[in-house]
Formats: C-alpha cells, sequence, structure tokens
C-alpha cells in the first residue's frame, strides 16, 4: 500500500500499526497494483478513482478501504506524539464537532473519549473488519478447493464469475446503473459496513486538520496529507459512500481544494 511520495515525507516508525497488505497473486493485488499505477503515473484523481472497465466494484471498493486505512493511519501516526490526553481530552474537530465511540463489545451507548484514545479504538476496530474473512473475503471457497479469486475467474456471457457460484444480483452503490447479474462473495452488509469505516476514517481527517494542521505544516507535509485527502474525498464522492452531513466540518476546505 506503499506510495512513494508518503515514503519521503513520513517516519515509517511512528506509524500507528502494521500496514494490511494483499496477497500476491490475488484479484486484490492486481487491483492495487492497477491504482497504484494510475496515481504514481500522475492521473487527475478524479479520474484514478473511477472504476475500471470489467472490474467488480465491490473488490475496487474494498482495496480502497484497506488503503486509505493504511494511509489515515499513516497521517495520524506523524501527529501522535502531539494529540495526548492532555492537549486533545475530547474526540473533536473544532467546537462545533464531538465524536463519541461507541461499538458492540465494551461501548454500547455513544461515548466521549479522548481523541488519543478514540483513535486507537477505532484503528483496532477498522483492522478487526478489514481482517475478517466473512466481510472482506480474500478467497473463493464454494465447496470446491479455495483459491485466490482471480485463478477462479472465467468469462461467460462477457460476465465474469468464479466457478461454483450461483449468480445473484450483485449489490452497487448509487447511480452508477442497475445491478447486473455477476456472482460475488460479498456479504450483504458489505456495503454498510465500508460506509461506517470510511466516515469513521473522515473524522480523522477532520481531528488532524483542525487540531493538528500546524505540526503536518512543521513537517512539510501538507500537500501530502493533502492530496491524501482529496483522494478519499474523490472516491466517497463518486461511489456516494459518505452522506454529505458527515462532511460538513470539512466543507469550506474541500470546496476550495477539490474543485
Amino acid at each position: 500500500m506503499s506510495n512513494p511520495f508518503l515514503k519521503q515525507v513520513f517516519n515509517k516508525d511512528k506509524t500507528f500499526r502494521p500496514k494490511r497488505k494483499f496477497e500476491p497473486g490475488t484479484q486484490r493485488f492486481e487491483l492495487h497494483k492497477k491504482a497504484q499505477a494510475s496515481l504514481n503515473a500522475g492521473l487527475d484523481l478524479k479520474l484514478a478513482v473511477q472504476l475500471p472497465p470489467g472490474e467488480d466494484l465491490s473488490d475496487w471498493v474494498a482495496v480502497h478501504v484497506v488503503d486509505f486505512f493504511n494511509r489515515v493511519n499513516l497521517i495520524y501516526g506523524t501527529i501522535g506524539d502531539e494529540c495526548t490526553e492532555q492537549s486533545c481530552p475530547v474526540m473533536s474537530g473544532g467546537p462545533k464537532y464531538e465524536y463519541r465511540w461507541q461499538d458492540e463489545q465494551h461501548f454500547r451507548k455513544p461515548t466521549a473519549l479522548s481523541a488519543p484514545r478514540y483513535m486507537d479504538l477505532l484503528m483496532d476496530w477498522i483492522e478487526a473488519q478489514i481482517n475478517n474473512e466473512e466481510l472482506f473475503p480474500t478467497r473463493v471457497d464454494q465447496g470446491l478447493h479455495a483459491v485466490p479469486r482471480r485463478d477462479r475467474l472465467l468469462k461467460l456471457s462477457g460476465v465474469a464469475r468464479p466457478t461454483g457460484c450461483v449468480l445473484r444480483t450483485h449489490i452497487y452503490i448509487g447511480d452508477r446503473g442497475p445491478p447486473s447479474a455477476v456472482c460475488t462473495p460479498f456479504p450483504r452488509n458489505f456495503l454498510p459496513a465500508v460506509r461506517k469505516i470510511l466516515s469513521r476514517l473522515f473524522r480523522v481527517f477532520v481531528h488532524v486538520y483542525i487540531h493538528h494542521f500546524d505540526r503536518i505544516a512543521q513537517l512539510g507535509s501538507e500537500a501530502h496529507v493533502n492530496t491524501c485527502y482529496k483522494h478519499f474525498y474523490y472516491f466517497v464522492k463518486e461511489f456516494g459512500l459518505i452522506d454529505t452531513k458527515e462532511l460538513e466540518p470539512l466543507k469550506e476546505m474541500t470546496a476550495r481544494m477539490c474543485h
């Protein structure tokens, strides 16, 4: 999930946690390489986020969710030494926005937490989501031998599907057209889970920009963080993955940055 310009700016020792990687030879690995090639070639970010022809939308989304997790984790790692219980006793985005933590295990009700505690829980939670094979499947197993998805893709009437799968309506996002008959191992709750993950990752951008941007500028990383944010923003807008209301805290900045 590496990007050359980020390697030059961010000290890998400050990364919040190990990066999630894709297994070589899988469909996700190939899609990741394709996405990285577009970014490294300097392609317009609005074009870079668009679904490549013939590729599965759910796979494309899954690849980017993991990529954004790694990048946001890296960005937060650079300012983590200044985001403390004392400096940030509440996870917020300025005086108007406070983010409370809620999960299914320990915090069943929205709970006010310090920013570093919130971030720690958030990254643990997202890591658990993307490591959940039922939610983010990386292999196809339909009662046959489990092999990487790319090795099981066949062309049938112009529609790619893994051997042994039953064709069903594909989950699609926004106004990208009617559903198409393709087989996918993704569960029905994949997109709701993705929307929740990306909405929570956006809150990290909000906190970093509003409370720690001076540190980012001091490191000379402003342009690189901005590029990461623009990439994230164009992607979630392209596929309608975050409610407009959730984007409000950075609305004015986004209007200037993302034309």
